[in-house]
Parts: C-alpha cells; structure tokens; sequence
C-alpha cells in the first residue's frame, strides 16, 4: 500500500515582510469550509483552531516523513479566491470574543489580496473542496 501526504505548503512571500505561512492558508480553507459545509461561524472556526493544529502536531506531522509521495495542494491563486468568501465571515466575528485580534490579524493579511471570484476557478480545481461545485467531488 502507498502511503500519500497532502498538504498545503506555501512558499510565498506577499513582499519582504510578510509571508504567506502555511498555517494561515489551511485556517482559511478551514474557515470557508466549516462555513460552507457544517454552517460554523468564523467564531467557532477560530475558537477551535488551537485544538486543530494540536492534533495535527500529534497525530499528522510526525508521520508525514513515512509517507511514499508527498503533494503539496496550495495554489497561487487560492488566497484570492478564498478571500472573497472568508472576508465577510471574518467581519462578523464580535468585537468582545477572545478570538476577534485574530480575525483582524486575518483581515489585515488579506487586505494584501485583490479578490477573485470564484466563479471563475475551473470546477476540476482541488480548491472547489473547500467552498463546492467541484466536478470531481459531484456538488457540482
């Protein structure tokens, strides 16, 4: 049996400051998706968000190094598009919640983004797993 590992590496830069990191690009895709598919808030999304990337340290990385192949499924044109449906979540996130300084943090690195719409990414693309009409997943 093969063993897979997919991720998410960026390797982008937005200038010499600021950097797209990995872990903020899953956050959003996480975002749109619990948004799209399990109706959560933004709120619920980023409250959970520690106990993720706790069980990823636990239970994914350590063995990412066994895996045969490795993909990496970060696209450059996904911040853009994810920001188009991750913006208006993020903005109704309380101004009294613990977790509203990180949806501002989040809103101030997509502010670097001029959006796209995402009518307009092909339905074969993996990023319609995130926010649907994919062609290869039948919610098209």
């Amino acid at each position: 049996m093969q063993r897979i590992y997919i991720s998410a590496i960026t390797q982008l830069n937005v200038d010499n400051e600021h950097r797209v990191s990995t872990s903020d690009n899953r956050l959003l895709r996480r975002l749109v998706r619990d948004q799209q598919f399990r109706g959560y808030p933004a709120e619920v999304t980023l409250a959970q968000w520690d106990d993720v990337r706790k069980g990823e340290e636990e239970n994914i990385f350590p063995f990412q190094e066994d895996a045969d192949f490795m993909f990496n499924s970060s696209l450059l044109y996904e911040i853009p598009v994810l920001a188009d449906k991750v913006i208006p979540l993020l903005n109704k996130v309380d101004k009294k919640s613990p977790n509203f300084p990180e949806a501002q943090r989040l809103l101030t690195f997509l502010s670097f983004f001029n959006t796209i719409l995402p009518e307009h990414i092909p339905e074969t693309s993996i990023l319609r797993e995130f926010f649907g009409g994919s062609a290869l997943m039948g919610d098209g």
